[in-house]
């Protein structure tokens, strides 16, 4: 994408970039890291390596390219229809998102009301008798047919799940004080809160990390433990990462705002990880609802 070296007037047409080398980059990092992951998986000493590279090309490429629109942005090279576009491409990247979580917990819907009632009975008997074994107990959480993931004990819902849900709610608070801040020009409000925004995000991964440590090595919950391990692991897998990532991205926009970045009509970048942030916020509520507490 050009660079921005000057500050210009918005132009009426829709701002094209030119000459850009990232999309190359960004390709080449995908394909280097999914032939080493490919390696990898086939037992190639070379494969981790190969994948490490791809990785770090990756890194590089969004360092690069983000940094590129930054520079755009704030050379004012963007209009008004490239602000819609931004917003409206948030808009489906988030629909994009609920959709991915929306297929883990109908797994776990499906699982509890359907599998596990049918296998307990509800259906060809014949069928489930073969499947099950005769020691199947039709209740949940279950680890399946055969007790294959071998007894577990399931976390609490009202200790460190509920705590983190504490943490996730205020940092709720605390980016929403900083929106408010942005919009009325108050930079030392928006700096405060926001960085106790990001403290409470890295706060819940960590919290989230010795939680697993937690259930490997005091309940003997593991991914493998049936499908109440695989569904539990996978949703609040999942949800880490995307967290991880929103209080990263966070961070970018914090020390954008240090540098004196965003004005109160023209934060765009500011609204867009909000805006993911309290998606994430609305997803942890249904986890701790019905992985945890139901």
């Amino acid at each position: 994408m050009a660079h921005a070296q000057t500050t210009h007037a918005p132009s009426e047409k829709y701002y094209v970039p030119h000459s850009s080398p990232w999309p190359l980059v960004g390709s080449i990092a995908l394909f280097t890291t999914v032939g080493g992951g490919a390696m990898w998986l086939n037992h190639s000493n070379a494969g981790p390596w190969v994948m490490t590279v791809g990785f770090a090309i990756l890194l590089f490429m969004f360092a690069g390219w983000f940094g590129a629109v930054i520079k755009e942005s704030e050379g004012r090279f963007y209009n008004d229809a490239v602000d819609r576009s931004f917003r409206m491409g948030m808009m489906w990247f988030i629909f994009s998102e609920v959709m991915f979580f929306a297929a883990f917990f109908g797994a776990l819907w499906y699982a509890r009301n359907f599998s596990v009632p049918w296998l307990g009975g509800e259906g060809t008997r014949a069928l489930t008798k073969i499947i099950r074994g005769d020691n199947y107990e039709a209740s949940w959480p279950t680890d399946g047919p055969g007790d294959v993931g071998g007894d577990f004990d399931v976390i609490p819902a009202f200790g460190l799940p509920a705590i983190n849900t504490a943490i996730l709610l205020t940092s709720g608070i605390t980016i929403t004080i900083a929106h408010h801040a942005i919009k009325a020009g108050n930079r030392a409000v928006l700096n405060i809160f926001l960085g106790l925004t990001i403290a409470l995000g890295f706060l819940f991964v960590y919290l989230q990390a010795h939680e697993y440590i937690e259930a490997y090595q005091h309940y003997n919950l593991k991914l493998t433990s049936g499908i109440y391990g695989s569904t539990f692991f996978m949703l609040t897998g999942f949800h880490g990462f995307h967290v991880t990532m929103g209080a990263i991205m966070l961070a970018v926009v914090w020390f954008r705002c240090l540098k004196g970045h965003f004005t109160p009509t023209h934060h765009f970048a500011f609204e867009g990880v909000a805006w993911y942030w309290h998606f994430v916020d609305v997803v942890w509520l249904g986890l701790f609802v019905f992985v945890y507490w139901l």
